[in-house]
């Protein structure tokens, strides 16, 4: 008894002790939690997160899937966290008046946070925090804009002048990769003001769990109905405009390849759409959402991943990260994020134009030389190690730690 009294009594002095890091950001994520549980386990720093949207129940309306969703992975796990009071009339992570938290400093403050780290700045009491800690404690930011849809004119001069305001209250920006960089630069952060903190998921999860499955392969594929020995070709996200799965489906029709098979998983506006090109097309397959523990599987079950956006604002396509660690070659468009990082020319996959049905399909036929497909699948697995949350915990705590 008297050990343990002694243990919690050190555990309390070596918490006094640690930095504290308050992280503002809209709600759960299932990206983001965890990360935050890293952090936690790693216990360099002390972190609190507050969810600013307001406390409600985890299954959501997502306009996008068209469906409520609830993920199936733990998202309040492994760390300290707190839903402060949003008091708006309308509650919504989706417009700035969407979140107003009286509390929200006072709280931030009262945890004692020797920082802040804000996920988004475009809400109500995100710019609000931004701008009381500044100049009292650092403010990191962390969001993954980019320039791809930058248009020229009045509006693209109206939103520099607008986000260089914003950039001002910014002491440093972790920043995903290329194009997120090449923003933060352009609306006035220096160099010696980002850190490279790339985007992650977690690698072990989804590489673990597809070597569990491997085995398997064929007696997936039997559930859904394709053939064994057919390249597969899969998308999985949202049926809406910004993803353009259409074009995906009208590569797939024009590469005419009876030896390949498109598994289409999803939900969304354009469902209709995608089950007409299923109805005349005997090698297209269907898939309603998926939750997060099923991803592995289907990965797993394809050959080759494609994202073929063409925008606006696909940031980066966490999705590419995903299908990496289980060990399949991707084929994203120009205006995902995360091309110039993930993927790489003829080595791990290929990169398109926006919107070009030719480019896609030439991609799409390249992929269907299996020894070829196999090397770029192993390249896309050890390409993927190195964009890790460990090292995104390395650039928060190294920064924290230091300041």
């Amino acid at each position: 008894m008297f050990i343990h009294h002694v243990n919690n009594a050190i555990q309390y002095q070596q918490n006094q002790e640690m930095k504290k890091l308050a992280i503002v950001s809209t709600h759960p994520i299932q990206y983001n939690a965890p990360l935050f549980a890293l952090l936690g386990r790693r216990a360099k720093i002390q972190i609190k997160v507050f969810y600013t949207r307001g406390q409600s129940d985890q299954a959501l309306y997502d306009v996008g899937f068209n469906k409520h969703i609830e993920w199936d992975i733990p998202l309040l796990e492994g760390y300290d966290f707190h839903f402060t009071q949003n008091t708006s009339k309308t509650p919504s992570s989706k417009t700035y008046k969407g979140i107003v938290n009286p509390n929200l400093i006072q709280e931030i403050t009262e945890y004692g946070a020797d920082a802040v780290l804000m996920y988004g700045w475009n809400f109500h009491s995100h710019l609000k925090v931004m701008r009381h800690f500044k100049g009292k404690i650092p403010v990191l930011f962390r969001g993954d804009s980019t320039l791809i849809d930058n248009t020229p004119g009045i509006k693209g001069w109206l939103r520099k002048m607008v986000l260089s305001f914003v950039y001002r209250y910014v002491s440093v920006a972790l920043y995903t990769g290329v194009h997120n960089r090449l923003y933060f630069e352009l609306y006035g952060l220096k160099e010696k003001q980002m850190i490279l903190a790339p985007h992650a998921i977690d690698n072990m999860r989804f590489a673990d769990e597809a070597s569990k499955i491997i085995a398997l392969k064929k007696e997936l594929r039997a559930k859904v109905g394709i053939p064994a020995d057919a390249t597969l070709f899969l998308f999985a996200g949202k049926y809406e405009p910004k993803k353009d799965p259409l074009l995906l489906l009208e590569a797939f029709k024009q590469l005419n390849d009876k030896q390949t098979a498109l598994l289409m998983v999803g939900d969304g506006a354009l469902q209709k759409d995608v089950l007409k090109y299923q109805s005349e097309n005997k090698g297209i397959f269907l898939k309603s959402f998926q939750n997060q523990s099923q991803m592995p599987a289907l990965y797993t079950m394809a050959d080759i991943f494609v994202l073929p956006s063409r925008g606006p604002n696909e940031t980066w396509g966490l999705a590419v990260n995903e299908a990496m660690a289980c060990g399949l070659p991707v084929i994203v468009s120009n205006k995902v994020g995360c091309a110039p990082d993930l993927v790489i020319h003829n080595y791990n996959g290929y990169t398109f134009e926006a919107g070009n049905m030719g480019s896609l399909a030439h991609c799409m036929k390249l992929m269907t030389d299996r020894e070829k497909r196999a090397d770029m699948g192993k390249n896309s697995k050890e390409l993927i190690k190195s964009f890790t949350f460990e090292q995104i915990c390395m650039a928060i705590e190294t920064f924290v730690l230091k300041n």
